[in-house]
């Protein structure tokens, strides 16, 4: 049930965005040559799907989405993040960007194991423990991104590379995390 309400939301968002997109101009995404795109991002700590829109005017600034699944840690997680973009004069088409923004995500516990064999004051004691949590924590954080993308000049698709550190906090516990991806974007 809740993957059907998620599948019928992502539609009407995509018919909304389609609908906006056909009444712009075609250089209303400044000197990005699209105005907003919708792909795949894979990468090392979160991959899922990426939406990026550049907001009005001339000034090359994106609104980026991601809906991101972590297979590790059995969870998902929403990034939203704001985006200057600078042409890279010598190459038409590349583009540098960086910015930041904030998540929120959900996470399952997992499976812990504790060996007694690496205590310290122990005899060798060869038991171990296994256990279980089911728990679901609520995490949120601040993300950072440096970036870049190529807009293919005579095809409709964008293929980037970035970097996104990020903070995060969850359970009372803080982390520090690096994330690297590759995403496709179909952009119109």
């Amino acid at each position: 049930m809740k993957r059907l309400v998620l599948v019928l939301m992502f539609l009407v968002l995509l018919g909304s965005v389609g609908a906006s997109a056909q009444s712009k101009k075609k250089s209303s995404g400044g000197g990005s040559g699209y105005s907003t795109g919708i792909g795949l991002r894979g990468g090392g700590w979160s991959s899922g799907l990426t939406v990026k829109h550049f907001l009005s005017g001339k000034n090359n600034v994106a609104f980026e989405g991601l809906l991101t699944r972590e297979y590790a840690a059995r969870g998902g997680r929403l990034t939203l993040l704001l985006e200057k973009h600078l042409p890279v004069s010598d190459f038409k088409g590349l583009q540098f960007y960086y910015g930041a923004g904030a998540h929120i995500g959900s996470y399952q516990g997992r499976y812990y194991f504790e060996d007694v064999r690496f205590r310290r004051g122990k005899r060798y004691d060869y038991y171990r423990t296994y256990w279980y949590d089911e728990t679901n924590y609520i995490v949120g954080g601040a993300d950072l991104i440096l970036g870049l993308e190529y807009k293919m000049e005579d095809l409709p698709f964008v293929i980037g590379v970035d970097y996104k550190p990020f903070f995060e906090v969850f359970d009372g516990y803080t982390g520090f995390y690096n994330d690297a991806a590759v995403s496709l974007r179909f952009v119109f």
